[in-house]
């Protein structure tokens, strides 16, 4: 079972070009973003992250803007525009259930360093989302 509360608890908008993505999203939202870290050098591509609470009390849900090679549809994992990440408490249980509910997992339970751990799965219609836990 699931300890938060949030139907997600996080998402991520892919981009082609991510200065061109921050400055439209700055423009329209008024707000800044952050750079990040690619957690546990899970990768070669660039993350900058949307204003979030960080207070774990709080369980805001927070997000990213993510280029990465292949993401947008050539070649690589399924074609996105974005993913929504579900909180789990291990979820490598969800993504045991996936393939049985008509889905398939993309990319197995993984690590995110010390962020925790994320299975990519696409649901019957062929939406990619993510699976995330701590454990």
């Amino acid at each position: 079972m699931n300890q938060n509360p949030n139907a997600i608890c996080w998402f991520e908008i892919y981009v082609d070009d991510m200065e061109r993505a921050k400055k439209f999203y700055s423009a329209v939202l008024g707000i800044t973003f952050d750079d990040m870290a690619v957690p546990g050098g899970a990768g070669d591509f660039k993350m900058s992250a949307f204003p979030a609470d960080p207070d774990p009390e709080k369980m805001a849900v927070g997000g990213a803007l993510v280029q990465m090679e292949g993401a947008r549809g050539s070649g690589g994992p399924p074609a996105t525009s974005s993913i929504v990440y579900f909180p789990c408490m291990d979820c490598s249980v969800e993504e045991s259930r996936v393939e049985a509910a008509g889905g398939k997992v993309h990319k197995p339970k993984f690590s995110i360093g010390e962020y925790g751990f994320c299975a990519i799965c696409l649901d019957t219609e062929g939406n990619t989302f993510g699976l995330y836990s701590m454990q």
